[in-house]
Order: C-alpha cells, then structure tokens, then sequence
C-alpha cells in the first residue's frame, strides 16, 4: 500500500511503544523488525484466532486488534485501514483525557 499509512503505522506503534513498560516495549519494536516475520505471522495467527475464541475463559476480545496490527507488518491492504482506526482511536484517547483534564480542573 501507500508509504504514508506505513509511516502512519510505524507512528502508532512506536506511540505505543512508548507508554508500554521496558520489557514489552522491546518485545514490541524486536517482533516488529523485518528479521521476525517468522515469529510475528504465527503470533498474530495465533492472536487473531484467540480474539475469535473470545467467548472462552483466558481469551479475550483484546487479542484480535493486537494480532490484526501484528498481521498488518505484512499485509499491506490491511495497513490503511489500520492506520485510520488507530488514528480515529488516538484522536478519541486525547479528547477524553482533554476532557478529563478539565473535569479535574474544575473540581478544584
């Protein structure tokens, strides 16, 4: 697909990267390395098809998003509509914490 939703991708998990603790953050920029396609197809396979077990105890809903952005390395149909679904959920997370942040100030 195009370079700009790549580059888009890129941003968010690198955004993500950066608010994740120390160690899940390495694993996050290592799986996404091109020399990891072969651990990261099977772990977002394996995601997607626990996101789709979500009915189950221990699976959950989470593991499908996850497993998609992980698939969307190598898929490149998949990364334009990714890149816009986290762009819409980013500009979401900053207008509640915006509002939020205004809630607090007004309590004061």
């Amino acid at each position: 697909m195009s370079a700009e939703a790549r580059a888009e991708l890129d941003r968010h998990f690198e955004w993500f990267a950066e608010r994740l603790p120390e160690k899940p953050a390495r694993f996050v920029r290592w799986v996404r390395q091109p020399s990891s396609m072969w651990v990261r197809i099977p772990v977002a396979a394996l995601l997607i098809l626990g996101g789709i077990l979500s009915f189950l105890p221990v699976v959950g809903l989470w593991m499908l998003p996850l497993g998609l952005l992980l698939i969307a390395q190598d898929v490149p149909f998949l990364q334009k509509p990714l890149a816009d679904a986290l762009g819409w959920m980013e500009r979401k997370w900053m207008e509640r914490k915006a509002k939020a942040a205004v809630r607090a100030k007004d309590r004061e």
